[in-house]
């Protein structure tokens, strides 16, 4: 069965995540909703329905009968089973929203579902970038579950302290970790697929370190707290998630953030987290073209894909940056830093598009991952229309 996620009515509210990406392939807990709903599915066959730059991509769906789903929500086993269940016609309804629904892609209209089933249970759905960190607890939860049931840890290496429950903490096979401690008193511990933890990191739950990622050398790692494929984490953090393939290798504090993809964040950078004042926070919201608030009092950094941050950086709580700025000027950058950003600073020149090109080819051919035509044109069309 072809699996089409949409993005709805929900792309525009997570930019700048979704610039670079359709909504499903954003991750939170230990997977990106598309593989979590695969797995939940046993289906691989996968396919989008999202912008049209995004399109070329990311595939899009072939006309025959399919499964289409709003991905960014985590089901129930009953929601589950539900949604396993739907025949041709048929789907399913949250709070007005429709969440999945069995179709026949080739005449795709709503005209064809014949039955409406509404979702009374309360469903845990994301609806904004923040939700990432804020429910990442939930999802690492969820996941845990889901890849380790029936299946069996590979051994932890006696030179490491441990407190806890044994059955919450899992390690895949390859994974490295030598002299740390690791609690699972507070959340659980996923260790990916030849992950490395350093000596001397000290890791409390709930985390996940996803496949090829590493903590540097005396880490300090609060949850929750995500660290997605092949990354480099070091200092301090608490409750971020890190899509994939970005470096944080150095000392600074980053907290109830969520960074994305290519990123790179210099030496000694910080991101505050809470207000001096203790206020809830607002941050910059592409769709409401306007600061909103978040209804959290702690929020600190957003930072979509390719986005690079000079050494001593200091972000101020809740700044949003767009993809491939490069910051790197004296001072506190606003909470607002446009894509292409030269500087950081408001009024600052745009980043030359062939030179963010080369930055992110050369960045890209150090995780040995090609930096495609489809990849140029999607920036391209972010810097001209964004």
């Amino acid at each position: 069965m072809q699996l089409v996620f949409s993005d709805a009515q929900f792309w525009e509210d997570f930019l700048p995540l979704t610039f670079t990406r359709p909504v499903a392939e954003m991750r939170c807990g230990i997977l990106t909703f598309s593989e979590r709903w695969q797995k939940l599915l046993d289906s691989s066959e996968v396919s989008y329905l999202t912008e049209d730059y995004l399109q070329e991509k990311f595939k899009k769906y072939e006309l025959k009968e399919s499964l289409f789903i709003v991905p960014n929500f985590l089901p129930s086993e009953n929601f589950l089973n539900q949604i396993k269940d739907l025949q041709l016609g048929e789907a399913l309804v949250y709070k007005d929203e429709l969440l999945a629904v069995r179709i026949n892609m080739e005449n795709f209209s709503l005209n064809q579902i014949s039955k409406m089933t509404d979702i009374e249970e309360e469903v845990l759905f994301f609806n904004h970038p923040t939700d990432l960190f804020t429910y990442n607890e939930k999802a690492i939860d969820f996941d845990f579950e889901l890849l380790t049931n029936g299946r069996a840890s590979a051994e932890l290496s006696s030179t490491n302290g441990f407190l806890g429950d044994a059955k919450d903490l899992f390690i895949e096979e390859g994974a490295e970790i030598e002299f740390s401690t690791l609690n699972t008193k507070t959340g659980k511990i996923y260790i990916g697929k030849n992950a490395e933890v350093m000596e001397g990191c000290n890791l409390r739950g709930p985390i996940a370190l996803c496949n090829d990622s590493k903590f540097n050398l005396g880490s300090k790692i609060y949850g929750a707290t995500t660290v997605g494929p092949h990354c480099k984490v070091g200092g301090e953090v608490n409750n971020i998630v890190i899509f994939g393939y970005t470096n944080k290798g150095h000392d600074g504090f980053i907290g109830n953030s969520v960074i994305g993809e290519w990123c790179n964040i210099g030496a000694d950078t910080n991101s505050s987290n809470l207000k001096n004042n203790y206020a809830i926070v607002k941050l910059w919201n592409y769709k409401a073209e306007k600061f909103v608030s978040t209804g959290l009092q702690f929020a600190g950094l957003i930072m979509g894909d390719h986005s690079k941050a000079a050494i001593n950086t200091q972000f101020n709580t809740g700044t949003v940056v767009g993809v491939a700025a490069n910051i790197f000027k004296n001072g506190f950058p606003p909470n607002l830093i446009d894509s292409f950003s030269w500087g950081g600073m408001k009024g600052d020149e745009k980043f030359k598009l062939e030179k963010a090109y080369e930055v992110a080819e050369l960045a890209m051919a150090r995780r040995k991952v090609p930096f495609t035509e489809d990849d140029q044109n999607i920036l391209k069309t972010i810097y001209e229309n964004y």
